[in-house]
């Protein structure tokens, strides 16, 4: 079941304070964003890498796709103002292939067993997410005051990448447009149009590269493996 990967990569990370895309930060003397676009480049099932980027960073990103030799970004789309039209723009991009993927360009961890499982999944239900059980005890806080402690056996972080078919993440997004509803990931689109969504077990190593702090830890996880 070959697939499509829709990678947004146009927010500047403002919490990495790097002032610059973080896309460029080197991990192990590699750009982040060419660690994330290797994971797909050596998965015999992705059929294509739509990118997602700012217009203003496409000379960037064509002479890192050059350098590093990257065969499989098929098309360099422009970003939207939020993140949820960037990826809208991607998957607009895409051709009629049943499976779209959609990844974030700053988690360069993902396995190729966890996406082939995103996959197994959708091709059951129409829509999967990969998500690990929350660790920490959370609790809801107003006014600087704790109200009460959320039950975390049915408490999971979200990862990426989210897979869909094509039609159904792109009907939700039309919907959510014609609604003026922003989302915070594409599963929630789908989950309002009361798609079903499985949730798949990730890694606890499919980090999202977001602050300096995330930077040695991905570097770590690097010389681990």
């Amino acid at each position: 079941m070959n697939y499509q990967v829709v990678i947004p990569a146009a927010g500047q990370g403002k919490r990495m304070n790097a002032g610059k895309n973080k896309q460029f930060l080197e991990v192990n003397e590699i750009p982040l964003i060419i660690h994330t676009l290797r994971v797909f480049e050596n998965h015999s099932l992705c059929s294509g890498i739509i990118l997602v980027i700012n217009k203003m960073e496409r000379n960037e990103f064509e002479e890192l796709i050059h350098k590093y030799k990257i065969t499989k970004v098929k098309q360099l789309v422009y970003g939207g103002a939020e993140r949820q039209n960037s990826v809208y723009n991607g998957l607009k991009a895409c051709h009629k292939e049943n499976y779209v993927l959609v990844h974030d360009g700053a988690r360069p961890f993902v396995s190729h067993t966890s996406i082939e499982e995103l996959i197994q999944a959708t091709n059951r239900t129409g829509a999967a997410t990969l998500g690990v059980p929350l660790k920490d005890t959370i609790k809801v806080v107003r006014d600087g005051v704790v109200s009460h402690t959320l039950d975390r056996s049915n408490l999971w972080g979200i990862q990426t990448p989210q897979a869909f078919e094509l039609d159904l993440i792109l009907n939700a997004h039309n919907q959510a447009i014609e609604e003026g509803y922003l989302g915070t990931d594409d599963a929630s689109l789908m989950e309002r149009t009361g798609q079903a969504v499985s949730i798949v077990m990730g890694d606890y190593i499919n980090i999202k590269i977001t602050t300096p702090e995330d930077l040695i830890i991905a570097e770590s996880i690097i010389k681990r493996k």
